[in-house]
C-alpha cells in the first residue's frame, strides 16, 4: 500500500488544479492524483466548443504538458477508479483492487451525463459529450452525417448544435422547455439565442420531450424490436425527425457513489461548507460535484459546474489543508461560445424579479441585468466584454445604481463603478 499526504480524486480542471494550488502555497507534502481516463489532465469546456470543431487538436487543451507534474513532484495514477473509502484507516481502494493510504482527500470527480431512458435509447449512434473520446466517436461518425438531432437546449447543447452549423451538417435541436438556457438564463437571452441559431439554420423545437427513438433495423411494429442505427426521433407531440446522429445533454449526475457508501451527505453533489469541507474528517469536495454554500445563490446550496468555481474551490481546499483558512467567496463567472457570439456571465441570476436591457440585441452586442429586490446580481454580456469585465465590481460589492445609468451602454460600467463607489463611502 502506497502512502500520500494528499490524494486527489479526479483529473478535470478541479483535480489538477488543487493539484497546482497546493504546490503554489508552499505545500511540500506528497500528492497523488487518480484519475478515470487515461490522458493527462485537460480542458473540459471545449470539448463542445473548439475541439470538438477541429479548430484545437488535444494537445492544445491539455491542462499542463507531462513534464510540469513530473517536475512538480506531482504522481498521477491514470485509467482507475476509486471504488471504497475507508474513512476511518484513511484508505482507499480502486477497481483495480490498488490501495492507497491519505492524509487529506481531496474529491473532484466531476459526474457523468445524464442519459436517456426512453424507448431506443440504446441504439447505436446516440452521443454524450463529457471526454475525449466522446468527441471522437461523434467526429468519426460524421464523414456519414448530414442530418443531427441535438436534444437539450442548455450551453452543451446550443455550443454543439453550433459547431455541427459549422461544418455544414443540417442540424434540428429539441428541448422538453418552453425556451432555450431555461435553467440559467432570462427570456431576453433565451428569445435572442433561439432567433440566433435558427438564422444560422438550426430547427428548434421547444417546449417538447422525447417520447421514443427509432433504429433502423426495424422487426414488427413494436418499438421494443426497433433497433440498430438511431434514426429517428419522435417527440411527445408525436413529431417524428429523420436524423443520421443524435446528441444528447440534458444535465450531469455528480460522481460520488463511493462517498455517499461512506457516509457523506449528499443532496444534488456532495454537501461542503464555505470551506469545501465534507460531513467525513480529512475530505473535501470540489467543483462539479460538490453542493456547497455560496453567498451569490440567495442563501441557497448550489452545484456549480464551471471552470471558474473547479479552479477557485482548488484554491480554498489548498489553503485549508496548509491552515491558510478563508471562506469560498469568489463572484460566479462562466462563458460560452456560439456561432460567432461569446456569452460571458457573472453572478448568479436566483430568484431575479427584474430583468434590464444594456444595449441593443439587433446589434449583436449588448448586456443584460439581473435585479433582485433592487440589487444588482448578475450579467448576462454578449460580445461585451468590457461590460464583463468591468461588472464583476458591481456584482462584488452589491452597489446600488440607478437604472436609467446602467441601461445607458454610452457610460461604461467603470465610470459608474468609480462613482457609486464614492457615494457609498461617504454614506458609510
Amino acid at each position: 500500500m502506497s502512502n500520500y499526504d494528499v490524494i486527489i480524486v479526479g483529473t478535470g480542471h478541479a483535480g489538477a488544479q488543487a493539484a497546482v494550488a497546493l504546490r503554489q502555497q508552499g505545500f511540500t507534502g506528497s500528492i497523488l492524483m487518480i484519475g478515470e481516463e487515461q490522458h493527462l489532465p485537460y480542458e473540459r469546456p471545449p470539448l463542445s466548443k473548439e475541439y470538438f470543431s477541429g479548430e484545437r487538436g488535444f494537445e492544445r487543451i491539455l491542462l499542463r504538458p507531462e513534464q510540469f507534474w513530473q517536475d512538480k513532484q506531482i504522481d498521477l495514477q491514470l485509467g482507475q477508479r476509486v471504488m471504497q473509502i475507508d474513512t476511518q484507516s484513511h484508505r482507499i481502494l480502486t477497481q483495480q483492487d490498488h490501495e492507497y493510504h491519505y492524509g487529506k482527500l481531496i474529491w473532484a470527480t466531476g459526474g457523468k451525463p445524464r442519459r436517456l431512458s426512453c424507448e431506443g435509447a440504446d441504439l447505436d449512434g446516440i452521443h454524450y459529450i463529457r471526454n475525449r473520446e466522446d468527441v471522437d466517436r461523434i467526429n468519426q461518425e460524421l464523414d456519414r452525417v448530414q442530418h443531427c438531432v441535438v436534444i437539450g437546449g442548455g450551453y452543451i447543447g446550443l455550443e454543439a448544435a453550433s459547431a455541427l452549423r459549422k461544418i455544414n451538417r443540417e442540424v434540428t435541436l429539441v428541448e422538453a422547455q418552453p425556451r432555450v438556457l431555461a435553467r440559467v438564463a432570462g427570456p431576453i437571452i433565451s428569445a435572442f439565442y433561439q432567433q440566433y441559431h435558427q438564422k444560422n439554420g438550426i430547427q428548434l423545437h421547444l417546449g417538447q420531450g422525447v417520447d421514443h427513438l427509432e433504429g433502423d433495423d426495424i422487426e414488427g411494429d413494436s418499438i421494443e424490436n426497433r433497433h440498430g442505427q438511431v434514426c429517428r426521433v419522435v417527440l411527445t407531440d408525436g413529431t417524428r425527425i429523420d436524423t443520421d446522429l443524435v446528441i444528447v445533454g440534458v444535465g450531469l449526475n455528480p460522481e460520488v457513489n463511493a462517498l455517499i457508501e461512506a457516509g457523506a451527505t449528499f443532496s444534488n453533489g456532495i454537501e461542503t461548507d464555505r470551506r469545501c469541507r465534507t460531513s467525513l474528517p480529512d475530505i473535501f469536495a470540489i467543483g462539479d460535484c460538490a453542493n456547497h454554500e455560496n453567498i451569490f445563490a440567495d442563501g441557497q446550496r448550489i452545484r456549480l459546474e464551471s471552470v471558474q468555481n473547479a479552479n477557485d474551490q482548488a484554491m480554498i481546499v489548498a489553503k485549508e489543508i496548509l491552515d491558510k483558512g478563508e471562506d469560498y467567496a469568489a463572484v460566479p463567472w462562466f462563458w460560452s461560445n456560439q456561432h460567432d457570439l461569446k456569452l460571458q456571465t457573472i453572478g448568479l441570476s436566483i430568484g431575479y424579479d427584474q430583468e434590464l436591457l444594456r444595449g441593443e440585441p439587433d446589434s449583436g452586442s449588448f448586456t443584460v441585468i439581473y435585479l433582485r429586490q433592487g440589487k444588482i446580481i448578475a450579467l448576462d454580456c454578449v460580445n461585451r466584454p468590457a461590460d464583463f469585465i468591468q461588472g464583476k465590481a458591481i456584482i462584488q460589492q452589491g452597489l446600488s445604481i440607478p437604472t436609467e445609468q446602467l441601461c445607458d451602454h454610452q457610460q461604461p460600467f467603470k465610470q459608474l463603478v468609480q462613482r457609486y463607489n464614492a457615494v457609498s463611502s461617504i454614506q458609510s
